[in-house]
């Protein structure tokens, strides 16, 4: 049997405050807005409210104001 190394595949996070916790191994994730793949050592950006990962600052953002505009809340 071998064993899974999660080299080109994507993890699956529990987004938290600081830090993230590796569900189901792998290297990357897809950034929630651009689609763009994110290493994890890169992963600066997400949203532990809707356990998300953003690949900038901008894309963060950009989520934001998409939801609380779903939300009927001010952007």
């Amino acid at each position: 049997m071998m064993l899974m190394s999660g080299k080109d595949q994507p993890a699956r996070l529990h987004y938290m405050a600081y830090s993230f916790r590796v569900l189901s191994p792998g290297d990357h994730v897809l950034c929630a807005v651009t689609g763009q793949k994110i290493a994890l050592d890169d992963l600066r950006y997400w949203s532990i409210e809707r356990q998300e990962p953003y690949a900038s600052a901008e894309a963060s953002t950009a989520a934001e104001v998409r939801w609380r505009k779903e939300q009927g809340l001010p952007a």
